[in-house]
């Protein structure tokens, strides 16, 4: 493939070869990776770091979604005004300058600042992955496109407490942020590979100031924000197993370490497997049928999590298989509700793109302050952050819109 900016790729959904197609999506499905990679490879050295460190491990969490958040409102209008690689250049090189700061840290304070940093860059990778198969695809085949994504990056998330589990064994956290450094420079490599998706007759043509105006035009699009809000919720809940599980499984159930990541990656398993049906769930079953399944799945497991934490029945194993079974859905709502929400907007895909990411991985910050500020080391605060957020989820969905 060309790797000069001004080389578009054209890919139609039928007449994508094999050898192009694996090829793209790999490279898509490392970029979607990024933003659990960078989460959940230090997740089995956080309560080491917050003894270590004396402070709130939770708020590294919370620094990195702000600056998540923050930035991909930022990237996104860049994006559909000068296509979709160069911001993916950038976007490494800050990954990378974020990774050495974190890594050369010896402060709370410290790590959290560069986490916000280090966000910057690592937020181009998932928005500008989704926008880009936006541009390839139509929605059906997009939703199966995502899902083959979420198939792919799912070796981050299964991978990385595995992998930093073990590092922690024979060195400490800060060997982790170097390895991310490394991994980044790697990724920075095989962008030069990648053409790019948006042609310049589709780049947004105003200025770049009032490109921003697009966010005010899709916060008041019903239809968008219903889908949006759908995967929004749920990553709130999904946020808060993520931060909170260390604490219950190492330090309430007292899981080592270095078996954290086992428990952790059996919930991936999950979304690969749903991820896999869902690609031909799409093609039988309306998007909208399908988040309302999905989410309705979610909230009933997690209302049987929360009887069970508050009638202490079931313990470790029980809650292992609820949470398997939340985590099962996101391989349906994640790639349904994104493809749904950015069908309703395909002329502004980029900026569309950027909100939902912003929204969805943003939400992370609610969780991690409400167990930062609520958290008493037992599972009760995780189980009721995400009872609440994820039957949200399911009552959004349902909000009655005009469908395509």
């Amino acid at each position: 493939m060309s790797n000069t900016a001004e080389q578009v790729v054209s890919l139609p959904d039928e007449s994508v070869t094999a050898k192009t197609s694996i090829w793209l999506m790999s490279i898509l499905g490392a970029l979607m990776a990024f933003t659990s990679l960078s989460t959940d490879i230090y997740l089995p050295a956080m309560p080491g770091m917050a003894r270590e460190l004396h402070g709130n491990v939770e708020l590294t969490v919370t620094g990195f979604l702000i600056g998540f958040m923050i930035a991909q409102l930022i990237w996104g209008p860049i994006s559909d005004h000068v296509g979709r690689r160069i911001p993916l250049f950038i976007g490494m090189v800050l990954f990378v300058i974020g990774s050495i700061g974190c890594a050369s840290s010896h402060s709370m304070t410290g790590i959290v600042f560069w986490r916000v940093f280090q966000a910057l860059g690592a937020c181009t990778g998932p928005m500008l992955a989704r926008a880009m198969i936006r541009d390839l695809f139509s929605r059906t085949e997009g939703a199966r496109m995502l899902s083959t994504l979420v198939i792919i990056m799912a070796i981050a998330p299964i991978a990385g407490p595995l992998l930093g589990g073990q590092i922690i064994r024979f060195s400490d956290w800060h060997s982790i942020f170097w390895l991310l450094a490394i991994i980044g420079s790697l990724m920075f490599i095989s962008l030069a590979w990648l053409s790019e998706t948006l042609a310049p007759e589709k780049r947004t043509k105003a200025s770049f100031q009032s490109v921003f105006t697009n966010y005010t035009r899709l916060l008041k699009n019903v239809a968008f924000m219903k889908y949006t809000l759908c995967v929004t919720l749920y990553y709130v809940a999904a946020y808060a197993f993520i931060t909170g599980s260390p604490a219950v499984y190492i330090s309430y159930f007292g899981v080592e370490a270095q078996y954290y990541g086992w428990l952790f990656a059996v919930n991936i398993l999950g979304v690969v497997a749903i991820s896999f049906v869902n690609r031909t769930l799409v093609r039988r079953f309306s998007l909208q049928r399908l988040l309302r399944v999905s989410s309705l799945i979610s909230a009933l497991a997690m209302l049987a999590m929360g009887i069970a934490v508050r009638m202490d029945v079931g313990g470790l194993y029980l809650m292992l298989g609820l949470i398997f079974i939340f985590f099962s859905m996101n391989g349906v709502i994640a790639a349904s509700a994104t493809a749904a929400a950015l069908d309703e907007v395909p002329e502004i895909a980029g900026s569309a793109s950027a909100l939902i990411g912003s929204l969805q991985y943003g939400s992370g910050i609610i969780s991690s302050l409400l167990l930062a500020f609520f958290g008493n080391q037992t599972p009760w605060t995780m189980t009721w952050i995400m009872l609440l957020f994820t039957c949200g989820s399911a009552l959004v969905v349902r909000i009655k819109t005009i469908e395509k």
